[in-house]
């Protein structure tokens, strides 16, 4: 069976005229891709087991992937505006998805509101880390 990743994995286009930054970029997507197919693949694996400490053994492999990919997101959502912009409007929310993205289009992408936003960090960080951070160590946004 071939792999979700698979089809993404190499560039499409000539690395020579590609920058390092969206190389790295490209890395990050493909990772991340990688660890949610685990994720997946994992999920399968724990539920078909009939052993039951196998299944938990899996079960945290499956959790430690969700780890790898949310830290390659992060990388990856402090080095995008864009994607940075539509992860603050979207994640930690309470209200339908659809709601928030009528309420982001129809205030030209504003953040999500406290309204809709689950209680979080006043800063409206995603708690992960801060740009700040990686500014401090010499990693541009």
């Amino acid at each position: 069976m071939r792999g979700m990743a698979d089809s993404s994995a190499g560039l499409h286009e000539d690395p020579a005229v590609l920058s390092a930054d969206l190389v790295d970029r490209h890395r990050a997507i493909v990772s991340i891709m990688e660890e949610l197919e685990a994720v997946d693949w994992y999920d399968q694996r724990a539920a078909a087991c009939g052993d039951a400490e196998l299944a938990a053994i899996l079960g945290h492999n499956r959790d430690e992937e969700k780890e790898h990919a949310v830290m390659t997101l992060e990388w990856l959502r402090r080095r995008d505006p864009v994607l940075d912009r539509q992860l603050r409007t979207y994640l930690f929310t309470e209200a339908a998805v659809l709601e928030v993205e009528e309420g982001a289009t129809s205030d030209g992408d504003a953040p999500a509101t406290s309204s809709n936003r689950a209680a979080g960090p006043a800063t409206g960080s995603l708690g992960i880390g801060g740009l700040k951070s990686a500014d401090s160590e010499g990693v541009g946004v």
